[in-house]
């Protein structure tokens, strides 16, 4: 069962992103808020749940909180920065967003770029662990999903509606074939290096 907060006299927000991972597509991050006696029997780390399941969560999530906010950087910043950096900003303009501001933050993971004035815990696997990074994972992950099905409209030989622009063997295969798109991560590993310098060399042709 998920803790529902770390210290119960701070107003504690729940930091995680979706997305790091990925070949094409931004980073997204959530912040959430949550009120200290908030519970829900579904709600876990996203990626041990349905989608489905996420679905049904996100209303909740966005209706119950004290406060959430969700943000993105797009792949151009992730190539100018790096996909590290990109995450923690991602999350520091999601808190930029809330409406009530924190006084102590949960991040998922082992490392954070410290927000001002505000101390933060960083939680190793915190999504399985506390209420609001796990309800911050699914508002991520959520969010992004939904984009990346937006622009597997526009680029349906990719795959994303089905993998998000992770790096499955279809989605490199599909790079291979039609090259990289403006969603592309250049900075990534697309492809076996040899294969990659000409990729973007025939994109800039």
């Amino acid at each position: 069962m998920l803790l529902p907060y770390l210290d119960r006299n701070e107003i504690e927000a729940g930091c995680d992103e979706a997305g790091r991972g990925c070949l094409a597509g931004p980073v997204f991050a959530a912040a959430v808020i949550l009120p200290v006696d908030f519970s829900h029997d579904l709600l876990d780390d996203s990626k041990k749940l349905s989608e489905a399941k996420r679905k049904k969560l996100r209303p909740i999530i966005e209706k119950e909180p004290v406060a959430w906010a969700v943000a993105q950087l797009d792949p151009k910043e992730i190539d100018h920065y790096n996909i590290l950096w990109s995450s923690f900003h991602a999350m520091h303009r999601a808190l930029d967003q809330l409406s009530t501001r924190p006084t102590s933050l949960l991040i998922d993971g082992n490392r954070f770029l410290p927000y001002p004035e505000v101390p933060h815990h960083c939680i190793i696997k915190g999504d399985g662990k506390y209420l609001s990074i796990a309800a911050a994972s699914v508002l991520a992950k959520t969010y992004r999903d939904d984009y990346m099905d937006s622009l597997a409209l526009t680029y349906p030989e990719y795959g994303w509606h089905r993998n998000k622009g992770y790096p499955t063997k279809a989605h490199r295969e599909a790079i291979l074939h039609h090259g990289a798109t403006p969603h592309h991560r250049r900075s990534f590993r697309l492809l076996p290096a040899t294969e990659q310098a000409k990729l973007f060399n025939r994109n800039e042709d």
